[in-house]
């Protein structure tokens, strides 16, 4: 099964190797975009269209669906067996050792480099069908946890929605980062309070 096969790789290895593997996969994702976006866009201009600081709507909308989707997250953290809801302890790993400015760098870099392949050239060139599914079949350790799946999908199809809304990278970036970087400082937080516990 792939969740114990990923488990016992997990157990395995040191958070130098999570990290190292983490920031390929992302440095990964930026090249794909690049190389790709070098032969479907007709010209620089046309990729540079997709990102729009001055847009109100990247507080508006991204900051709104950021503030839906952590409320949703929680709320399944609060009512909804772990067992649902586990994916495995990466999340835990890569993030509950982190300091908050290494987290708020990391969650920089993964919305940026998965909504730069996703949303501005996988969506922009072969639909939002294509690229939410991808995007889910990415997260392949959700794959048998129904509730976690449904959920990256969900997301998916909402980011590239937006994305489809206001055709503007920024945007879904934003979103994606906030969502990321709020649910991790809560890991680590969690992280740094059960630690003071186990002290008393």
């Amino acid at each position: 099964m792939i969740n114990n096969r990923q488990q016992r790789l997990l157990q395995n290895m040191d958070d130098r190797e999570i990290l190292f593997h983490l920031y390929a996969t992302q440095a990964l994702m930026i090249v794909a975009a690049i190389i790709f976006g070098f032969f479907l866009f007709p010209d620089f201009k046309s990729f540079k269209e997709l990102w729009n600081l001055f847009d109100f709507r990247i507080i508006l909308y991204g900051g709104g669906i950021a503030l839906f989707v952590i409320i949703t997250d929680l709320l399944f953290i609060k009512y909804l067996p772990n067992e649902l809801i586990d994916d495995g302890g990466l999340n835990e790993k890569i993030f509950q050792h982190r300091s908050i400015p290494h987290i708020f760098f990391l969650t920089i870099v993964i919305a940026f480099s998965e909504e730069l392949l996703f949303r501005g050239v996988i969506q922009t060139h072969f639909g939002i069908v294509v690229a939410s599914v991808i995007f889910a079949l990415l997260h392949f350790r959700y794959l048998q946890k129904w509730v976690l799946f449904t959920s990256v999908i969900f997301l998916s199809f909402l980011l590239g929605y937006m994305f489809l809304k206001t055709n503007n990278l920024f945007v879904t970036t934003f979103a994606h980062f906030l969502i990321d970087f709020i649910l991790a400082v809560k890991l680590r937080l969690n992280y740094i309070s059960s630690k003071r516990h186990s002290k008393r």
